[in-house]
């Protein structure tokens, strides 16, 4: 049977090209799609119409685009479940957690809809020193033009709805590149974006190659760039993006710190899910475990009971919990850095084996700050789990890290709470939760190398969004 086929969606249609490509579920390296893959010349034309949007973009009244968002959103809750079994095998999704994400997805938009009825303004007294008597001030905030987007494979609706959403209710056209190994779900919601009014030109969608891909991030017609992705392809975006403004979404190796206050079930249920959920692809992955001596061995039995419990399997079986990673070279190297620590004098507690691209639930004890597992970011099912004495201690070992992006923090004393949101050096403080919790309008990003700005609707649209002032007369 013939494999079904994608276009890149350029200015408003879907168009063939020349070069094609294949995607595989990763459980089974099964072809699941025939891609045609965007070249110089497709970007060029998307770009162009790109900058013949922006005005019509600019010019919708704030209902318009309200209700092409909301249309955006009902189109994907309509069809939910075809969405969630293209992500589930194009990303080795367990199929409970695509339906998750197709759900953050539909609150996005709606999220965004909202948010695009009521822009920021601020109104100025500028009489505060004489020169300014009898004048007053306005600040209203303007599209800064077109934005580039470039999203990884781990979520690859969402992510790219992270980036669209925003850009939208902003008035920003935008140009999205998905991740080559996960472009079928933002090829589907391109088709659902189609249907509405939203003016040809303002998004287009380009699976590409990398070559192609960097002239997103070179090219001076692009106003931002938002890129969520590894630190070493980042920083170094960063430093090719000339003048454009940008946005860094680089992940982290988050901690999490248990204390004897808190309820040790909730904090083992919560940190399993966080450890393990897409088998720890996920930037804010609680990979770092500080328990508190007095309940460790408490809390190692009983998470460790859990995830040896963990059922793994294909991605459509909706018993299973956690599925193949990725692609077979990053289970590869996942293997290896496991195998470092345990050289190094690290202990494992369950799993450490690969099969093939998949990786089971794997606990280390006895890890030291130079381990690559603790260290830099493992992005797979591998969590350290080690005990401390005092709270501040905890406090300084999840500090000592290149990341910042979010933590965890299990107790139920209020100074242990402040203590922990004053002086954790991250983007986000989780009391009671694990770093893993997101909702989809809280202020999203990290310091250090987990990158620099912030997402979540709102604070997206902030970077996409240009202050400007007008100074006029009362008198």
């Amino acid at each position: 049977m013939a494999l079904p086929e994608t276009h890149p969606y350029i200015g408003g249609e879907f168009i063939p090209t020349n070069e094609t490509y294949h995607v595989h579920c990763p459980w089974d390296k099964s072809p699941i799609a025939k891609v045609h893959l965007a070249g110089v010349k497709e970007l060029e034309q998307a770009i162009l119409q790109a900058q013949q949007a922006e005005r019509p973009l600019a010019e919708l009244a704030a209902f318009e685009k309200y209700e092409i968002l909301m249309r955006i959103a009902q189109g994907i809750k309509k069809n939910r479940n075809n969405f969630a079994k293209t992500l589930a095998l194009e990303a080795c999704k367990p199929i409970k957690l695509a339906y998750g994400e197709i759900d953050r997805a539909i609150q996005t938009f709606i999220i965004a809809a909202e948010e695009a009825k009521r822009p920021p303004a601020e109104l100025i007294r500028i009489d505060w020193t004489p020169q300014g008597k009898g004048k007053e001030g306005l600040v209203k905030y303007f599209p800064v033009g077109l934005v580039a987007g470039i999203v990884p494979f781990n979520f690859p609706l969402n992510l790219s709805v992270h980036k669209i959403a925003p850009a939208i209710a902003a008035g920003c056209p935008i140009i999205l590149k998905p991740a080559r190994s996960t472009p079928l779900s933002a090829l589907k919601l391109a088709e659902i974006i189609d249907s509405t009014p939203l003016p040809k030109g303002a998004l287009s969608i380009l699976p590409t190659n990398r070559e192609v891909g960097n002239k997103l991030v070179t090219d001076y017609r692009f106003a931002l760039l938002s890129f969520t992705g590894s630190p070493q392809v980042g920083w170094k975006m960063k430093n090719q993006a000339g003048h454009k403004r940008v946005v860094l979404e680089l992940g982290g190796n988050a901690g999490v710190v248990v204390a004897p206050s808190a309820n040790l079930e909730q904090a083992v249920t919560k940190c399993l899910s966080g450890a393990f959920a897409y088998a720890g692809q996920v930037c804010i992955h609680t990979q770092r475990i500080f328990v508190h001596q007095t309940i460790f061995n408490a809390f190692t039995e009983k998470f460790i009971q859990g995830a040896a419990n963990l059922k793994n399997g294909h991605p459509l079986d909706a018993d299973t919990d956690i599925s193949s990673i990725i692609d077979e070279e990053n289970a590869v190297r996942v293997e290896e850095w496991v195998n470092e620590a345990m050289n190094a004098g690290a202990k494992v507690l369950l799993g450490g084996k690969r099969k093939g691209s998949f990786f089971p639930p794997t606990v280390l004890t006895n890890t030291t700050n130079s381990m690559k597992v603790c260290a830099l970011e493992v992005f797979g099912p591998v969590v350290t789990l080690e005990p401390y004495t005092d709270f501040h201690e905890a406090i300084n070992l999840i500090n000592q890290s290149e990341f910042g992006l979010q933590a965890g923090v299990f107790t139920n004393l209020i100074d242990e709470m402040n203590f922990a949101f004053n002086e954790l050096h991250v983007g986000g403080v989780i009391i009671n939760d694990v770093p893993t919790f997101r909702v989809d309008h809280m202020p999203y990003g990290g310091i250090k190398n987990s990158g620099f700005g912030r997402e979540g609707v709102k604070y997206a649209m902030l970077e996409m969004l240009e202050p400007r002032l007008l100074v006029k007369n009362t008198l």
